[in-house]
């Protein structure tokens, strides 16, 4: 079978090399780019003869999955698939496994990290400091003893509960399915919005979840509230967002993901909204998470070659 990596994944060169020569050595070939494709026309000429194809967060169109007749398997590197037409895969039975589990911890930590860094003023801080300025308004929040309100209670979901609990917080949570979860109270969504100091989002792009937080679901916070988004920039009505922040109706947000990958556009509304920390989507982005993502990427291969596919998307 041809193997193609048609961008970088984080896999280092050795290692990288070690793969090659793994699969070459058992009959296949693999071939691994170093750079992305320029457009369409270029990521054709290096997909379409494959059988299995390495990707992370490049877009993958229908027009382009038509145009790769060998292709039975998808290997992402990365959580979400909403970038890949999973219709035309489920249509030609390809079937597509993503990185499920890479980065749990780190983008756990990153959302905590954010919501420490926006009680405590961390940032503005930092600037007072570099400016020597004073420290007038210096006096910020703790986690301790806040409502940390988790919507969608699975890996990273699950993560962020636990870490919620070792700060001291009462947790809250939404999920579409039950689950028991120690020191977690499960609600609906409204009880959740209402409830919650902070709100954190961890749950996939969907038809049902784009937009889940949009005008009327804002109204539902509390004025002191901190809405978090280290999932889908789609998730949240980020027009609607910003004038919330704008005119006092929260308190503040972190953001890590947008409408698209960063750079994003010098007019994008979030740019305007105080009290905002806005991060270029780097949730996933530690050593430890980028290395386990590469041998993720490659076992769902191997074990799909040996008939027992695993993290299989739908």
């Amino acid at each position: 079978m041809k193997i193609v990596q048609i961008e970088p994944i984080g896999i280092n060169p050795t290692r990288l090399k070690e793969i090659e020569e793994n699969f070459n050595s058992t009959g296949h070939k693999f071939i691994g780019y170093n750079n992305k494709p320029q457009n369409d026309d270029d990521l054709i000429a290096r997909a379409k003869d494959a059988d299995v194809l390495i990707l992370s967060n490049h877009p993958l169109s229908g027009d382009v999955i038509s145009r790769c007749p060998e292709l039975k398997m998808i290997s992402v590197a990365f959580a979400g698939v909403d970038h890949i037409a999973m219709d035309i895969c489920n249509e030609r039975n390809i079937v597509v496994s993503n990185a499920a589990g890479y980065s749990n911890h780190a983008v756990a930590e990153l959302t905590i990290g954010m919501a420490v860094s926006l009680y405590r003023k961390i940032l503005w801080s930092d600037g007072q400091t570099r400016s020597s300025d004073t420290r007038k308004g210096f006096l910020g929040a703790e986690l301790y003893g806040k409502t940390f309100g988790i919507i969608g209670t699975g890996q990273i979901g699950t993560q962020v509960a636990h870490l919620a609990n070792a700060f001291g917080c009462k947790v809250l949570a939404y999920n579409r399915s039950s689950k028991n979860i120690p020191q977690v109270e499960f609600s609906n969504l409204d009880y959740l919005l209402k409830n919650s100091d902070i709100i954190s989002l961890h749950v996939p792009l969907t038809k049902e979840t784009k937009h889940l937080i949009s005008k009327s679901e804002i109204k539902l916070m509390k004025k002191n509230a901190l809405l978090i988004n280290t999932a889908r920039g789609p998730i949240v009505d980020y027009a609607a967002l910003t004038m919330a922040l704008k005119n006092g109706s929260i308190a503040g947000a972190g953001i890590d993901v947008y409408e698209k990958e960063p750079p994003l556009d010098k007019e994008h509304p979030l740019f305007t909204a105080p009290n905002t920390l806005l991060l270029p989507h780097i949730g996933y982005a530690t050593h430890e998470a980028i290395k386990l993502r590469g041998e993720i990427v490659i076992e769902n291969i191997t074990q799909w070659m040996e008939g027992k596919p695993q993290n299989v998307m739908k």
